[in-house]
């Protein structure tokens, strides 16, 4: 029988690979997952902004408070999320 992945458990796979962060705010943040700690504080590299879609900025490091984070998601291959 297999355990339950718990979503501590999904943070700690998915550091080192592609992220899509979504805030409250609407705005996605597409990046690497360098770290993150227990109150979803999230640094992404390589980070790029979208807004309603569209690209908007690219940044090298980005630090993201938790309680903007709506939710947290992998990213298959650069450029299929919409």
């Amino acid at each position: 029988m297999s355990r339950k992945q718990t979503p501590s458990d999904f943070l700690k796979q998915i550091i080192g690979r592609p992220v899509v962060v979504k805030l409250n705010s609407g705005v996605d943040y597409r990046g690497v997952l360098a770290c993150l700690d227990g109150y979803m504080n999230i640094a992404l590299e390589q980070t790029e902004e979208y807004v309603n879609g569209q690209l908007k900025n690219k940044y090298g490091d980005a630090f993201i408070r938790g309680n903007n984070v709506f939710y947290i998601s992998t990213q298959k291959r650069k450029g299929l999320m919409n």
